[in-house]
C-alpha cells in the first residue's frame, strides 16, 4: 500500500526527499510531513531565542510565523497549500462584510462547506481509500480556528457580558483582528501542519509576550508565588515530549503490521476464532493504531512549547505546566474508566472546539448535534459517520450507567476499585467497537464487522439508555436549584461529586 500511495501523493509537495521515502518504504508526503515538523521544532527554538517579545515587535513575530508556516505547507502539499489562504481569506471577508451579529453562523457554514468540498473531492475524485497525509488535514485545524474565532468575536462584540459563561468571558474577543493577525493565527508554522487548535486570545498573548495570559488562574492562586517570575524555560518539557513522540513512533512502526485491523473482518478469522479471542484481538488491533496519533500530537505540542507557547501557569506544587494546548493525555486514555474520560483526554482541543461551538450553544439534542458535527468535520468517508452515530448511543448509555449505577459503588474503596476494573474493560471494548469503521473507512467492511458481533453493543447501549434515562445537564441543574433532592439519592450524588472532584484534581 505504501508503494501505491507514494506516486499519487508525491506531486502534491516537494520531491526533494524522494530518496528517503524509497529507503524507508514510506509515502513521500509522510516523509515530508515528519521532516517539516522537525524543521519546525528547530525553528521554534530559534523563534523563542532570537525573536523573543522582549527583542522583537509583534508585527515581526507575526510575519515570520506566517511566512514559515506557508513555506512548510507548500513544501508538504505544493500548490494545494493555496486552499489554506483561500479558506482563511474568504472567511475573513465574511467577518468584515456581514458584521458581528451573524458572522459566526456564516463562517461556520462557509468554512465547513469549503472543507467538506475539498474532502469530498480528494476522497471520491482522486484517491479513495488511500488514507495518508493530505492537504485537508491542516484545513481541519484551520476550520476549527476560523469558527472558534468567529464565535469568540460574536461573544465579545455582539453579546452582553451577563449572558456569557465564565469560559466565554475569558475567550471573548473585543476587537476585530487585523488581516496579518488573522493569517498568523491560522497559518503559523507551529500549528499549520498538525495543530493543535488554540484560542485567539492565547495566541496573541504569546506573540506579545504576556506571561499571565493563561486560563487556569486557580492553579496560580495555589502556587508558591512563581507566576510573577514569568514564563520558565520549556527545554526539559520539550525534550520529554519529543522523546515520548519518537518512542510512540517506534512502537507504531514495530507493531502496526502485527495486528492489522482488517483481520477483524476476515471470513476465516470470524468463522474459526472463538468470540473471546475476537474480543482480545479487537482490543490489540485498535490499541496499536493509537501510537501514530500520539506521535503526531505530542510532537506538535513540543513544537509549540519550544517556541514558548503553551505555558499554563504553575500547579499546586509550584511546578510549571505546559499543557495549555496539549491534545492528549496518554495514560488517561489507556486507563480510562468511562467513555467520557476517554473522549476528554483524546484530541482535547477538538473536544473543546466541539463543546464551545456546538454543545454549549445547541438548543436541543446537543450530544447528537455534536457527534454529527464531528463526523462532518472529520471527512467524507462513510466509516466516520458510522463511528460517530455509534458514539451517540454509547455516550448515552455510558452517561446512564455513570449517573444511575456508579454512585452505589462509591460507598466503599473496594467496591470502587472493582467498579473501575469493570468499567475500564467495558470502556476499552466499547471504544474499539465504536471506532472500527473509523479505521476501515468503507460501509461494507464496517457493517460486516458489526454483523459478526450481532450489533451487540448497539443493542446493549440502546437498552441501557432507554431503561435508565438521564435528563440533560441543564435541566438537572434547574431541578436541583428548585427542589430539594431525594434523601436517598442525595448522599449518593454527594459521594459521586466527591470522587469526581478528586479525579479532576489528580
Amino acid at each position: 500500500m505504501a508503494d501505491e500511495r507514494a506516486p499519487s501523493t508525491a506531486c502534491t509537495g516537494s520531491s526533494l526527499l524522494q530518496p528517503v521515502s524509497e529507503m524507508t518504504n514510506l509515502p513521500l508526503d509522510q516523509v515530508n510531513f515528519v521532516v517539516c515538523q522537525l524543521c519546525a521544532l528547530i525553528s521554534a527554538f530559534w523563534f523563542r531565542l532570537f525573536l523573543h517579545p522582549s527583542k522583537t515587535s509583534p508585527f515581526v513575530r507575526h510575519v515570520v510565523a506566517t511566512v514559515l508556516g506557508l513555506y512548510f505547507a507548500t513544501f508538504c502539499f505544493g500548490w494545494y497549500a493555496l486552499h489554506f489562504l483561500l479558506q482563511s481569506g474568504l472567511t475573513y471577508g465574511i467577518m468584515i462584510l456581514t458584521g458581528v451579529e451573524h458572522m459566526h453562523k456564516y463562517c461556520l457554514v462557509v468554512a465547513l462547506s469549503y472543507l467538506s468540498l475539498c474532502q469530498i473531492t480528494r476522497v471520491y475524485v482522486f484517491d479513495y481509500g488511500m488514507y495518508s497525509a493530505d492537504f485537508t488535514g491542516p484545513m481541519m485545524v484551520i476550520t476549527q480556528k476560523i469558527t472558534s474565532l468567529a464565535f469568540e468575536i460574536h461573544d465579545g462584540m455582539a453579546r452582553k457580558e451577563e449572558h456569557l459563561t465564565a469560559g466565554q468571558k475569558i475567550l471573548a474577543i473585543r476587537r476585530m483582528p487585523s488581516l496579518l493577525e488573522y493569517f498568523s493565527y491560522n497559518c503559523n508554522f507551529m500549528g499549520i501542519l498538525a495543530g493543535p487548535t488554540c484560542s485567539y486570545n492565547d495566541y496573541i498573548a504569546f506573540i506579545k509576550g504576556d506571561p499571565c495570559r493563561h486560563r487556569d488562574q486557580e492553579a496560580d492562586r495555589k502556587s508558591k508565588g512563581k507566576p510573577s517570575q514569568g514564563v520558565p524555560s520549556p527545554n526539559m518539557e520539550v525534550v520529554r515530549k519529543v522523546a515520548t513522540s519518537f518512542f510512540c513512533l517506534l512502537v507504531f512502526l514495530s507493531v502496526c503490521k502485527v495486528f492489522p485491523v482488517e483481520r477483524n473482518v476476515d471470513d476465516d478469522f470470524i468463522a474459526n476464532t472463538p468470540f473471546y479471542a475476537q474480543v482480545v484481538y479487537l482490543y490489540l488491533s485498535m490499541v496499536t493504531t493509537r501510537p501514530k496519533y500520539y506521535f503526531v500530537w505530542t510532537l506538535a505540542d513540543a513544537i509549540n512549547n519550544a517556541a514558548g507557547f503553551g505555558f499554563n501557569g504553575y500547579d499546586s506544587n509550584g511546578s510549571p505546566r505546559w499543557d495549555l494546548i496539549s491534545n492528549l493525555r496518554i495514560l488517561n486514555i489507556e486507563f480510562a474508566t468511562s467513555f467520557k474520560v476517554f473522549l476528554d483526554n483524546w484530541n482535547i482541543q477538538t473536544v473543546h472546539w466541539l463543546k464551545r461551538v456546538c454543545y454549549e450553544r445547541c438548543p436541543c439534542h446537543p450530544t447528537a448535534a455534536t457527534f454529527i458535527l464531528s463526523a462532518m468535520w472529520h471527512g467524507a468517508y462513510p466509516g466516520y459517520y458510522l463511528t460517530f452515530l455509534t458514539g451517540i448511543v454509547v455516550t448515552l448509555a455510558a452517561r446512564a450507567v455513570r449517573h444511575k449505577v456508579r454512585p452505589y459503588f462509591l460507598q466503599s474503596t473496594t467496591h470502587k476499585r472493582v467498579y473501575d476494573v469493570i468499567t475500564w474493560a467495558a470502556t476499552q471494548i466499547a471504544i474499539c467497537y465504536t471506532v472500527v469503521p473509523f479505521v476501515l473507512l468503507s460501509v461494507g467492511p464496517s457493517l460486516k464487522f458489526y454483523r459478526s458481533w450481532c450489533f451487540c453493543l448497539h443493542i446493549i447501549c440502546i437498552l441501557l439508555a432507554v431503561a435508565m434515562p438521564v435528563k440533560p445537564r441543564h435541566l438537572r441543574l434547574k431541578e436541583q436549584q428548585k427542589s430539594p433532592q431525594d434523601p436517598v439519592q442525595k448522599p449518593l450524588e454527594a459521594a459521586d461529586s466527591t470522587y469526581a472532584q478528586k479525579e479532576k484534581t489528580s
